[in-house]
């Protein structure tokens, strides 16, 4: 038997992460297990190691990145999210999105990771990476990646009453 807690979905705020949410939603309710949706701001000073002037602004911009990227996560949950699944929202800064979400998995012991895939071609993968592919080959646990537009599994709760009838 399959037993979900919690469950993880990392998002960048794109349709492929909006999609992953209503996959961890729907999981959230079959299995009664917590959701917590988690999003890595990238670290300017990191990224910007290099470029001359930049570092002078860099606590305010940080801030500003951080308090867009707090106000767009906490959009992601209704209060019925929070009542009913436990939901939480979580905001952490790094340099390596792969790795804190693998870490942050870790750490909470989810039983699975819930996140959207851009599907990028062979060369654009080859060049950038995939943030979904280093998830996937170093979780501590399994993941569910969604790509967008994905096979409509979830059906909206309407739908769901009207099967169950």
């Amino acid at each position: 038997m399959i037993t979900l807690n919690r469950i993880l979905v990392a998002t960048d705020f794109g349709e492929a992460a909006e999609a992953a949410l209503n996959y961890g939603r729907a999981l959230a309710r079959v299995f009664g297990a917590s959701l917590t949706v988690l999003h890595v701001a990238e670290d300017l000073l990191t990224a910007s190691l290099g470029i001359e002037g930049f570092v002078g602004g860099y606590p305010d911009f940080q801030r500003s990145i951080e308090e867009g990227a707090r106000k767009q996560l906490d959009t992601q949950l209704s209060e019925q999210d929070r009542t009913d699944l436990g939901a939480v929202a979580v905001l952490r800064t790094s340099s390596s999105p792969a790795l804190t979400i693998v870490n942050y998995a870790k750490d909470t012991k989810s039983d699975l990771i819930i996140m959207g895939t851009h599907g990028r071609g062979a060369m654009a993968h080859l060049l950038m990476g995939s943030v979904a592919e280093r998830v996937v080959r170093t979780a501590p646990c399994p993941v569910l990646t969604i790509k967008h537009p994905e096979h409509e599994f979830v059906l909206p709760d309407a739908l769901v009453q009207v099967a169950k009838a």
